[in-house]
């Protein structure tokens, strides 16, 4: 973290330094535009009158010094946008190193209380793991992590590829920033992309057309001959004058068409010019991990770069443009049909690239997401990578945190589940860190399963598929109440159990919208049976009878517990994880302080 926290604030000086350097130039150069200025005027008033070769060269000793101010003003405009957005990052990161993720995005729009774990574990919205996480630059990107948090890899040799590919990434801190700068500097809105997509998979009709070939190859064809027959003086010039604007007239007829693709693709294709930048930085490095460089290798195809095909699409899309310009619009529509020609040229571009795009797209979003993945890892370089094993079942965590917590308020316990069956039962007071400690070890089983290193000491964990019960609701919308909820996700459990499917299951009060007596019955039941069915996880519970399942478990059941502490009449608590059955229940003693007369005091008042 120290480390992390240094390589920002030196970047970050760096950054304001050059900053505020090229300020100075702009500054300079502005003044420099307006002294050029106002002395071609001053000139130009001075010399009227005098022969045209001295205006001119006095008009070529200024002019040509302006327009090389414009350009440096440019250039320093775009390295001023680049610097600003470079020091909004480092600051956001430095800010992010304090556990304030305020300034990233939430991903509130993946947020689904159905999902098998995600909801449980607070992985979207505010204060969540994905915006703790999330440093995407790309609309792709971020769709890609928010898959990857959602959808965990179970396969040994694919978490040790991601493995391989966030610790190559996590030392390419100058990539990292450049990357996420240029996908920063994208036009458009986030979700262009899809827009793109869909346009890219529709059949191109035009270029097929039989009328528009005749058109693109008659037009120029017609106006040469008429042309040079009115030169010969084969025939009058005026038939050129009528045929150009007869063509000029005709062009009309497609301006809608033009517009159109103008108007709404011309700034989303835009973003295109963006991923060209960002493929040309992933093929500008030499790469070692083999994820890395398997999606670097997606971006060659039929031997041309994507970033000069993309490019290509660019300028095609900038050529657009010129029929903005009344004269240019007359003389290119009437000699050439200019919009129609060129928007054939865009759909050819196409009918050619297009059917790689997506390819494209989505591994420039792996890149982005790992870049994420990456930067998580160098911000807590005290972090560690999971063994994985071999060996189902297995979860075995020594000093294991939140990582979303503050170190200062972090208390790490351990946890072993070193065989399949096996369960553990937490009991414990309100408040004592039970359902913190089961969103803690949900947490750190993603991020292993995810290829990221955990907040443990040391950590070894064997893949399966999460699922979690925690945090089950009703819905008004389905008149479900509350208990039923519970069991259809129970019945998911079940019912994958019964499939093979291999799970790691963390549940959080079973049964609680039912009675005491039902509720106990039916979580000795669903215990007995995910026994049966050679399931692993942990259960928090206050009922303390479910600890006498270890007597009919042994080796396969352990109890641990969270203590609430009271002492000199008042209450605390440790969060230290401890072995067998909670003792002391906090919810009587916290009553009484609230002032809540007991039934006892009750009867002797009465």
């Amino acid at each position: 973290m120290k480390n992390s926290g240094e390589w920002y604030e030196k970047k970050l000086a760096d950054t304001i330094g050059q900053l505020q350097q090229v300020s100075r130039f702009i500054t300079y150069i502005s003044a420099a535009r307006l002294l050029l200025f106002v002395g071609i005027v001053a000139t130009m008033v001075w010399l009227w009158g005098e022969t045209v070769q001295a205006i001119l060269a006095v008009l070529t000793v200024t002019v040509l010094p302006f327009l090389l101010m414009v350009k440096l003003h440019s250039h320093f405009f775009m390295e001023k946008q680049w610097l600003e957005i470079q020091k909004e990052v480092l600051e956001k990161e430095l800010k992010g190193l304090e556990h304030d993720f305020s300034d990233f995005d939430e991903g509130k729009e993946f947020i689904n209380p159905a999902h098998l774990y995600s909801y449980d574990l607070d992985l979207f919205g505010r204060k969540s793991l994905f915006q703790a996480v999330n440093r995407t630059c790309t609309h792709v990107g971020k769709i890609t992590l928010a898959h990857w948090m959602q959808e965990h890899l179970k396969d040994k040799s694919t978490i040790l590829r991601r493995q391989r590919a966030v610790e190559e990434l996590s030392g390419k801190n100058d990539f990292r920033l450049r990357f996420a700068i240029t996908g920063l500097m994208r036009p458009g809105k986030e979700n262009d992309v899809e827009d793109i997509i869909r346009w890219m998979t529709k059949e191109s009709k035009l270029s097929k057309l039989l009328w528009v070939k005749i058109v693109l190859a008659g037009v120029p064809l017609v106006n040469l001959v008429a042309l040079l027959a009115g030169v010969m003086g084969w025939i009058s010039l005026s038939w050129f004058g009528f045929l150009f604007s007869l063509f000029v007239i005709l062009s009309f007829s497609v301006i809608q068409r033009a517009t159109v693709l103008q108007d709404e693709y011309h700034q989303k294709l835009g973003v295109l010019s963006v991923y060209a930048k960002l493929i040309s930085l992933i093929q500008g490095q030499q790469w070692e991990s083999e994820e890395i460089k398997e999606l670097s290798q997606k971006l060659n195809i039929e031997g041309k770069s994507p970033s000069d095909a993309l490019n290509a699409l660019t300028k095609e899309l900038d050529r657009m443009d010129l029929r903005n310009n009344q004269l240019l619009y007359v003389i290119l529509e009437g000699s050439l049909f200019f919009q129609l020609r060129q928007m054939v040229r865009i759909e050819r571009w196409k009918d050619k690239y297009g059917k790689y795009l997506q390819v494209w797209l989505q591994s420039v979003g792996e890149v982005d997401a790992l870049c994420s993945l990456a930067t998580f890892s160098f911000n807590h370089s005290d972090y560690v990578y999971p063994e994985i094993s071999d060996c189902p079942f297995c979860f075995e965590a020594v000093e294991m945190g939140h990582p979303l917590m503050p170190v200062e308020q972090c208390v790490k316990n351990d946890a072993v589940i070193p065989s399949r069956p096996y369960f553990l039962i937490v009991t414990g007071a309100n408040m004592a860190g039970k359902s913190t400690y089961l969103r803690t070890i949900g947490i750190n089983y993603l991020l292993a399963c995810m290829g990221m290193p955990v907040c443990c000491r040391k950590l070894k964990v064997y893949p399966s598929q999460l699922i979690t019960s925690l945090r089950t609701s009703d819905s008004l919308s389905d008149n479900e109440s509350y208990f039923f909820a519970e069991l259809k996700r129970l019945q998911r459990v079940i019912e994958r159990l019964n499939r093979g499917e291999e799970l790691f299951i963390i549940l959080d009060e079973i049964l609680k919208g039912t009675n005491s007596a039902d509720k106990q019955k039916g979580s000795f039941s669903l215990i007995r049976q995910f026994m049966l069915l050679k399931a692993n996880g942990i259960i928090a519970t206050h009922d303390l009878l479910l600890g006498e399942l270890v007597n009919h478990f042994p080796g396969q059941i352990k109890n641990y517990c969270f203590e609430a502490d009271i002492k000199d009449n008042e209450l605390s608590f440790s969060y230290k994880m401890r072995e067998g059955i909670a003792q002391n229940m906090n919810a009587c003693f916290l009553m009484k302080k609230m002032g809540i007369v007991m039934d006892e005091e009750v009867e002797m008042s009465l």
